[in-house]
């Protein structure tokens, strides 16, 4: 349940169904809302998105509890939850709206990704990823909110793979 004190993140990394799989079963997570980030069209919706022209990344909010869990943490989740250095998109899932972002609200915040790009880099990883700054953020329609919960399956895209 979210509170006053808890903090919000933004990570895209493909279909967001998969990405926020990950993040609403992270210690700390509180609350997980699937929708898009970084276009040029007000209150997307999923159709529009989906074509590829709007600019939007699907994204994940992570709303998380601070006292329980970092930033810092999250990023490194998100890493290790998806094909950073894919730069077309994410597994099967093709196109600019599945690309890998970092969407952060300040620079402690960009400071921190930036942090785990360099330790990517010097692992020998050429890392895909983008950091852009937070944009607003346009939930996505309720059918899409926790589907691989409310389906009973697992992600197709995504992955988990310990790196740090």
């Amino acid at each position: 349940m979210e509170t006053k004190g808890d903090k919000k993140a933004y990570f895209a990394s493909g279909c967001f169904w998969g990405t926020e799989y990950f993040f609403m079963k992270a210690p700390g997570v509180v609350r997980t809302t699937v929708g898009f980030m970084g276009g040029k069209l007000e209150k997307p919706k999923y159709v529009e998105v989906k074509t590829g022209t709007t600019g939007h990344l699907e994204c994940v909010e992570a709303a998380y509890d601070p006292a329980l869990t970092t930033y810092e943490n999250l990023v490194r989740l998100f890493f290790e939850t998806h094909d950073f250095t894919q730069t077309d998109g994410q597994g099967p899932d093709i196109g600019s709206q599945y690309l890998s972002a970092i969407f952060y609200q300040s620079e402690e915040e960009k400071e921190i990704a930036e942090k785990y790009i360099d330790v990517l880099t010097q692992k020998g990883y050429k890392v895909a990823t983008a950091l852009r700054p937070a944009e607003t953020f346009w939930p996505a329609e309720d059918y899409h909110q926790q589907y691989y919960e409310h389906k009973g399956s697992a992600p197709y895209c995504h992955f988990y793979k310990k790196i740090f």
